[in-house]
Order: structure tokens, then sequence, then C-alpha cells
């Protein structure tokens, strides 16, 4: 595919950034910040009412059948808006999660949930330093689940959730529903994502994958995932270069704007650099879904996408000076996002191993 959206492609991203800029504003997202288990409640009857949470979805359970690309699209556009909702990247997983692994019955079940929105699905892997942990501390057994899965993405209001645990020592990737799960609501950098311990107790489950399987299911639907996330941190890197040029413009030090120096000049030509790098990443890993190849191209682009948001983040501040440090100016919501999605789907050095790994296979 070419490193180029197609007609279609840009009239999607064109209309879902008209829609979400007339939408959503940083006044509606900064008292987030200060509540437990609260979303961006208008994002996401947004993301309902225009079909956002079908888009990735095939249309025998009521998805509009697009790709990955569509959906990245969607969440580049988020990411230049902060949307206060995680939901589309962990219902996408666990979608995923489903459409690869589950029975027809649980197809049934919960897809069609997934596309109107109605039912929200999170992924519970990591557990203390582990991205993929080799041997779950969250055990298997006769259909029931028991232990605890740490800061899960959206699993404040998720209605169920793919989990990898141990059976008999070996890995099992399992579906289970929330419905009496104890979740236990966290208080992080950034509240919105409605990050929560989830406590399982001899709770309902059903096999999705069992053994060497499981953990390499697991990769992969982490790596859906991140693409999306990569997405979502290339228009949050843009968004933040755009402003950091805009002020550079407009605000003037010794008789001329501070753009015209060219320590600010050359940070906001990098950021550009970096922002460009991580769409095309992204755009890239997205449309080798399917392919021999995802994996590298998705730790490639997560890789990209989290050093343009990290260092857009840091230098827009630093091009604002002491006014960009303030609430009111709120870049600090840039900042906490870009810190929370840097971890979200496995850190950098997580990905760059998955990335030696797939080069190395390669080349041997």
């Amino acid at each position: 595919m070419s490193l180029l959206y197609d007609d279609a492609q840009l009239a999607i991203a064109a209309e879902s950034r008209r829609v979400l800029e007339a939408r959503i504003a940083a006044e509606g997202l900064l008292p987030l910040l200060e509540r437990q288990d609260r979303f961006h409640e208008p994002f996401w009857e947004t993301a309902k009412q225009q079909g956002w949470t079908a888009l990735a979805l095939p249309e025998a359970w009521d998805g509009l059948n697009l790709s990955l690309v569509e959906l990245g699209l969607i969440a580049f556009q988020a990411g230049r808006t902060i949307s206060g909702a995680p939901f589309l990247t962990s219902s996408y997983g666990a979608a995923q999660a489903l459409l690869n692994y589950a029975a027809d019955d649980l197809k049934n079940e919960w897809l069609p949930k997934f596309a109107s929105g109605d039912a929200i699905g999170a992924v519970a892997f990591a557990e203390q330093q582990d991205v993929i942990p080799t041997r779950s501390s969250v055990t298997f057994a006769n259909g029931k689940l028991d232990g605890s899965k740490p800061s899960v993405s959206g699993g404040a209001r998720a209605d169920i959730a793919i989990v990898l645990a141990s059976e008999a020592g070996k890995p099992v990737l399992v579906a289970a529903p929330l419905e009496g799960v104890v979740c236990h609501v966290l208080q992080t950098f950034d509240n919105s994502r409605c990050t929560a311990d989830l406590h399982f107790a001899r709770s309902p489950a059903v096999v999705l994958v069992r053994g060497g399987g499981a953990l390499d299911a697991a990769l992969h639907i982490l790596a859906h995932q991140a693409v999306v996330t990569a997405h979502e941190q290339a228009g949050g890197a843009e968004a933040l270069m755009e402003r950091a040029r805009d002020y550079a413009l407009e605000r003037k030090a010794f008789g001329q704007p501070i753009g015209a120096f060219q320590s600010v000049k050359h940070r906001i030509a990098e950021l550009y650099g970096l922002v460009e790098l991580a769409r095309a990443g992204a755009l890239h890993a997205a449309s080798r879904e399917g392919k021999d190849d995802f994996l590298k191209a998705a730790a490639a682009a997560r890789i990209q996408a989290c050093e343009a948001y990290d260092t857009a983040a840091r230098d827009c501040v630093q091009v604002h000076g002491g006014i960009g440090v303030t609430w009111e100016a709120g870049l600090h919501l840039h900042m906490r996002r870009a810190r929370t999605l840097a971890v979200e789907q496995g850190n950098a050095l997580f990905w760059e191993d998955v990335l030696v790994d797939q080069l190395a296979g390669a080349a041997a």
C-alpha cells in the first residue's frame, strides 16, 4: 500500500476532525483529571453516533467492514483532540480476540454489542513488569478465573475482558464477562483512561487459546491495539507541533517573533520530521494487517509514535515558556496522555525487543 490515503479515507479524516473539534474542548477534559471512573461521555456518544465503534468489524456482526487503516484515521483525530475515552482501542483489541479465536456463539453475543458501542471490551495481559507474562498469577481451572490483573485500561467500564491466565502451569487466553467481578478504580496520571485492577474470584470464563499459541495470540492482539495507539500518539504529536508553531509566530521577544530564533525554529522543524515519520509508520503498520510482517511494522510504528508524542509534549511546553505549565493552557493534558499512552500497550523497550526478534527472525 502507498503511504498516501485515498479520497474516501481523506474524507473520513476530514469529517472526523470537523466533528471532534466541534464537540471536544479542553474545558470539558480538565475536570476529568480530578475524578476517578469518569471519561468524556460526549466523545463516546459521538463515536457511537458516527459509527466509529463499528468501523473495523465485519458486516456479519453489524460492522462497516472497513480496515485498521480507517480506524487509525479516527484514532489520529482523537489523539489531536485528546479525546477522553480509551474504548475504541480496548474494544477493538477485545473484538480482534473474539474474531480470531472465539466460537460463533461468543462472537454472536458480543461483536454486535461492540459494533453498536453498547458493550465495552478490555484486554488484561500485563502483570508487574511483564507485558505478556509467560506464567500468569491469574489461574484458570474448571471454567473459572482466580486472581488479579492490575492497571487494566478501560477496565473500570468494561463489560468483558480478554485475560491471559495460567492453566496447570501453562498459558491460556480466555474471555471473561465482568459482571460480578470486583473492580478497583485507580487514581492515575490520566484518570479519563478509566484504569482499574480487576479481581477475579471463581469468575466464569471461556477458553480462546491454550498453550504456546496463547502467548502468540496475546502478542498479535496487543500489536493491533498498539497500531491504533500509534495513530493516537501521532495525532497528539501533530496537534502539539502546530500549537508550538502558531505560538512561535505570535509571541515576540526582543522585538521579533520567537520563531525567528534558531533554537525555536530548529526545534519545531525537528518535531515536524518526527510527526511525519510517526504518521507514516502508523499508516504502514495498519496497511500490513494480516501480512507476515505485521508484527515488525507494528513494533516500529509504536516506537516511532512514542518518541514523537513524548518529544512533542516536552518541546511544546518549552516553546510556550511559563504559560505552558499553567492549568489554563492545557498542554499538560497532552503531557499526561503522552506518558499514559507510552506504557498502555507495553512500553518502548518491550516493542524494541519485539522488533529485534522480528528482524532476527527475518534475517535467519
